[in-house]
């Protein structure tokens, strides 16, 4: 249907329907996500099965089919102990289950995904990628694996093929600090015009508190060519780093932290705080510290080199220890927190807050700070963004709560556009899709209220689907 999910009212659905249809074939621009490169690498690279593709990546899937009491063992996830019935010798296997068959269990619980954006992503993601009508149940699972496995043996299936089908203008990937590239390297080297490039993302080698840190700060040594032994060095190798990325294409930084916490440190304070770091023997309070400094750092350095920065916060990472020691990060038990901005970026805004080049991008996952914060942030300092809402509100309704929270006070062009924040690359035309919807009877309902008029409405909306991506992340040619 055209006019899905807007408003049942018949003036604003119509009023929808026309605005929708004003961007519906714009490009898409995917500035922030987490696709691998090495989709675009290999110009042959095939996705696998069915559940290859859309059910062991997808957290959003699993972490609901978990809630069930559905093992993640049964869906195929990879776990990082033994298990039972794994390849001798493969610790890292999960427990061989025939894809067919986890793809059945899938259908045969689709009812909990009834009236979730995962429900409706991965039909829409059916019928607008792959063709496919039928309603995921029980008894159409075999019908819909077969449908699915058969178009991905074809070359108009392969990531390359999809990225111009899906009329993309500009991918880019989240990558570590130390990361070689090689990936995007082979993209360029290939005469491959799509445009897929890196963003530099500095987690793993500045939260102290990270497993693996000082494993990290031996790899940063590594690809910097010098050994990283103290803050100076650190800073240098961070430095450098980034210039590497803006000279394979990127054009943004992210970074992640539990909470909005920023503090300047003295160089005195830092050196020692990393040397105690580097021996094992930070605390809990010298990593949000560190954690905090390093953000101001972060925003320096943007300001000197250009890079937009995205700060994404909120996130209790790996909240349930069972499935994290089992499986790893990243495995849908990441709970959101209160989150605070007004007292918590007060340092990096003194000091950042009026920069006339610089651009920090704000995600959290805290709704009650929409209008209470960001919104009147956003609203005042030039350097500031809201990105738009991202991962348990990357929904309708949560877009929609969004826009009602935020435009009083910020306007629109204190906003960011969307990017699609996924690693499932075949749902991406769906994402946009579904905020372009979500933004077009918004708008429909602010200008039969005469907030607006057609002009505004239509110019809005351009800008809401298109341009202010394009513009914050600086992704001109």
């Amino acid at each position: 249907m055209r006019n899905r999910y807007f408003s049942s009212d018949p003036a604003q659905n119509s009023a929808a329907l026309s605005l929708y249809e004003s961007v519906k074939e714009l490009p898409l621009i995917c500035p922030h996500g987490h696709v691998d490169p090495r989709l675009f690498a290999d110009p042959d690279y095939q996705f696998g099965s069915p559940v290859d593709l859309l059910i062991i990546p997808d957290h959003y899937i699993f972490r609901m089919l978990y809630s069930q009491g559905i093992p993640l063992d049964a869906l195929g996830i990879p776990a990082l102990l033994p298990v039972p019935n794994a390849v001798k010798g493969d610790s890292t296997a999960a427990i061989k289950v025939d894809h067919r068959q986890i793809w059945q269990t899938v259908c045969d619980n689709w009812r909990l995904f009834r009236a979730t954006p995962t429900g409706i992503w991965l039909r829409d993601e059916l019928a607008g990628v792959f063709g496919i009508d039928l309603k995921l149940n029980s008894v159409n699972a075999g019908a819909i694996y077969d449908a699915i496995e058969e178009a991905l043996a074809r070359p108009e299936f392969r990531p390359r093929a999809l990225y111009e089908r899906f009329n993309i203008e500009v991918l880019a990937t989240t990558d570590a600090a130390t990361d070689t590239l090689a990936p995007h390297q082979t993209i360029r080297d290939s005469g491959w015009r799509g445009r897929i490039i890196p963003t530099f993302r500095p987690d793993a080698v500045v939260n102290i508190d990270q497993p693996g840190w000082r494993e990290s700060i031996a790899l940063l040594s590594e690809v910097a060519g010098f050994d990283v032994r103290g803050y100076g060095t650190f800073i240098q190798a961070l430095e450098e780093r980034r210039v590497f990325f803006k000279s394979m294409g990127a054009t943004a930084t992210d970074h992640a932290a539990l909470s909005a916490y920023t503090e300047s440190l003295s160089a005195a304070e830092a050196e020692a705080l990393f040397r105690r770091a580097m021996k094992g023997e930070a605390t809990a309070k010298d990593a949000v510290r560190f954690t905090g400094h390093m953000l101001i750092e972060m925003a320096r350095m943007s300001s000197e080199d250009g890079l937009v920065m995205q700060l994404h916060i909120g996130s209790f990472r790996n909240h349930n220890p069972r499935v994290f020691e089992r499986y790893g990060r990243d495995m849908g038990a990441d709970i959101p927190i209160r989150g605070e901005f007004t007292k918590n970026l007060k340092p990096l805004l003194d000091r950042f807050g009026n920069h006339p080049s610089l651009t920090l991008v704000l995600f959290n996952l805290d709704e009650t700070t929409y209008s209470r914060e960001l919104a009147p942030l956003a609203g005042h300092y030039p350097i500031l963004r809201l990105g738009p809402p991202w991962w348990f509100f990357d929904s309708w309704l949560g877009m929609s709560r969004f826009l009602d929270a935020v435009v009083e006070t910020a306007g629109i062009y204190n906003l960011a556009g969307f990017n699609d924040d996924t690693r499932a690359y075949p749902s991406i035309p769906t994402r946009h899709d579904v905020w372009r919807r979500v933004c077009a009877d918004w708008l429909a309902g602010q200008l039969l209220r005469d907030f607006i008029d057609d002009e505004d409405a239509y110019e809005m909306m351009r800008a809401l689907a298109y341009d202010l991506a394009k513009q914050t992340y600086r992704l001109d040619p």
